[in-house]
C-alpha cells in the first residue's frame, strides 16, 4: 500500500512554534542574526565599519604601539634580508655553487620584498589591512621553518629566497602604511624609528646564527630565528589597528612620472646605488674570511655592525635634512661619503682598518636609503601621487637589487680577488650620485644655497 504524498508546507509562512518542549526563533530572525554575526567577522577583518575617524592622534599609547609593532615587522623582514651576509659565508663554504649563484638567495629575498610592496600596499586602502597580514606573516614562516629543513641550494632558494620574500612584501609595507595614518607631525620621527627594525634584525640574526650554529646546527638554528619570528609577529597581529575606513586607491602606474625628468634622473641614480649596497652586506664577511683571514664566527661581528650602527643614521638624517640643508642637499652629502668610503675599501688590507671602514660605510648607506623615500616626496609636483611614484621607484629597485649580489659574485670568480666587484661597486655609487645630483638641479636649479 502507497503512503499518502503529504505536501511539503511553505516554511516562510508558517508562524514560529511555540511549545513548552520546543521552542525557536522565527527564520527572519534567525538570517538577521547570522548577517549580523557575519558583519561582526567582517569588520574584525577589515576596516569597512570606521567611520570619520578623525585628525590624527600624532602620539599616545595606541599610535606608538603601531610604532613598535611596525618596527618588529621591519626587523623581521629588512632586518632578515640585511643579516644574509652571515647566511652567504656559511652557505659558499658548505654548498658546490659559487658565490654569484649563492648571492640569488638573498637578492632574490631583497627583490620579492622591494617588488610586492608595491601591490601589497592597496590592500591597507581598500580596508583588507589584516586578512593582508596574515597571510604575509604565514608565508614568512612557512619559509623560515621550511629553510631549517633545507638540505641543497635549490631548496634554500625556495624557502629563504622566495617564500620568505613573498611573505614580507605582503605585509610590511601595509604595516609602514598604517603606522603613518597615526601621525603627522610626528610622522618622520616615527617612520624613522620604524625603520631601525631594519638595522636592529641585522644585529639579531647574525648574533643568533653566531651563538648557534656550532652549538645546534643549522637545522635548530633557524628554527630559533623562526620562533623569535612567530613571537615579534604575533605582537603585531594582535595589537596593530587600522585608524582609516577603505579609500579608493589610484593608478598602479603615474603615466606623467615617465616625462617628469627629475624624477626619472632620481630613481635610475638610485637604481644603481643599490647594488653596492647590498654587495658590502652580503660580501663583507666573505671578503674578512678570504682577505682578512678572520674565522667565521669572528667575521660576523662585522655584519652586526655594519647593521647596529645604522641604527642611529636611520633617525638622525631626517631631523637633520628638516630642521637645516633640506633633503636632497642631505642625500648628496651622504652619498659623496659613500663613494670615498667605497673607494677606499681598495686600501684596506688589515683588520683594524677594515672595522673602521664598516663603521663609516654602515652610516654613510643607512644614511641615504632612510632619506630615500622622502626625496620622492620632494620631486613630486603633486603630493596625492607620491604613494604611487614611491611603489613605482620600489619596482625599478627591486631590479637592481635582484642582480646586485650575482654580479659582485660573478666578478670576484671572473677575478679571483674583490678588487673587480669593489671597483664596479664604487664606479656604481659615482653614477647613481651624478644623477641625484642632476635631477636636484634640473628641479631646483644648481645653487649649492638652495635648499630643498
Amino acid at each position: 500500500m502507497e503512503k499518502a504524498e503529504v505536501p511539503v508546507p511553505n516554511l516562510h509562512r508558517l508562524p514560529s512554534i511555540s511549545s513548552p518542549g520546543l521552542q525557536g526563533p522565527p527564520l527572519e530572525k534567525t538570517q538577521s542574526a547570522t548577517e549580523a554575526a557575519l558583519a561582526r567577522v567582517t569588520s574584525h577583518l577589515t576596516s569597512r565599519s570606521i567611520i570619520n575617524p578623525g585628525p590624527p592622534p600624532d602620539g599616545g599609547l595606541q599610535a606608538w604601539t603601531q610604532v613598535f609593532c611596525a618596527w618588529l615587522a621591519i626587523m623581521n623582514t629588512w632586518g632578515f634580508v640585511n643579516s644574509f651576509g652571515a647566511f652567504q659565508t656559511y652557505y659558499a663554504s658548505i654548498l658546490p655553487q659559487s658565490n654569484s649563484t649563492i648571492s640569488w638567495i638573498g637578492s632574490t629575498q631583497a627583490a620579492l620584498l622591494f617588488f610586492l610592496g608595491t601591490f601589497s600596499g592597496r590592500a591597507l586602502d581598500a580596508g583588507l589591512f589584516r586578512p593582508t597580514v596574515l597571510i604575509g606573516i604565514t608565508l614568512q614562516l612557512i619559509g623560515m621553518f621550511t629553510m631549517s629543513f633545507a638540505k641543497n641550494y635549490w631548496q634554500l632558494l625556495l624557502t629563504q629566497g622566495i617564500c620568505t620574500g613573498v611573505g614580507g612584501g605582503i605585509f610590511f609595507v601595509p604595516v609602514m602604511g598604517l603606522t603613518s595614518t597615526y601621525f603627522a607631525k610626528k610622522r618622520g620621527m616615527a617612520l624613522g624609528i620604524v625603520t631601525s627594525g631594519n638595522s636592529f634584525g641585522g644585529i639579531v640574526y647574525p648574533i643568533v646564527v653566531r651563538q648557534l650554529l656550532d652549538k645546534v646546527g643549522f637545522g635548530w638554528t633557524v628554527r630559533v630565528l623562526g620562533f623569535i619570528n612567530v613571537v615579534s609577529l604575533a605582537v603585531v597581529i594582535a595589537f596593530m589597528k587600522p585608524r582609516l575606513p577603505p579609500r579608493k586607491a589610484g593608478p598602479l602606474i603615474d603615466m606623467d612620472a615617465f616625462r617628469d625628468h627629475p624624477y626619472m634622473l632620481h630613481v635610475l641614480g638610485i637604481c644603481f646605488l643599490m647594488p653596492a649596497v647590498y654587495f658590502v652586506f652580503y660580501y663583507i664577511a666573505s671578503f674578512a674570511r678570504d682577505e682578512l683571514g678572520m674565522s667565521y664566527t669572528d667575521s660576523l661581528n662585522l655584519v652586526i655592525i655594519v647593521n647596529g650602527i645604522g641604527i642611529p643614521a636611520r633617525v638622525l638624517p631626517g631631523f637633520i635634512a628638516d630642521r637645516y640643508f633640506g633633503v636632497l642637499n642631505t642625500i648628496i652629502f651622504c652619498l659623496f661619503l659613500n663613494i670615498i668610503i667605497l673607494w677606499a675599501w681598495l686600501g684596506i688590507h688589515d683588520i683594524p682598518g677594515f672595522y673602521a671602514f664598516t663603521a663609516i660605510y654602515g652610516l654613510a648607506s643607512a644614511s641615504f636609503q632612510s632619506l630615500f623615500p622622502t626625496t620622492i616626496a620632494v620631486l613630486s609636483n603633486d603630493i596625492t601621487k607620491t604613494g604611487t611614484r614611491l611603489g613605482m621607484a620600489f619596482s625599478a629597485i627591486a631590479g637592481s637589487a635582484l642582480v646586485g649580489g650575482p654580479i659582485a659574485g660573478a666578478l670576484l670568480k671572473a677575478g679571483g680577488n674583490y678588487t673587480a666587484p669593489i671597483c664596479w661597486a664604487s664606479a656604481g655609487a659615482v653614477v647613481g650620485t651624478v644623477m641625484v645630483i642632476c635631477a636636484r638641479g634640473v628641479k631646483y636649479g644648481w645653487t649649492v644655497k638652495t635648499r630643498c
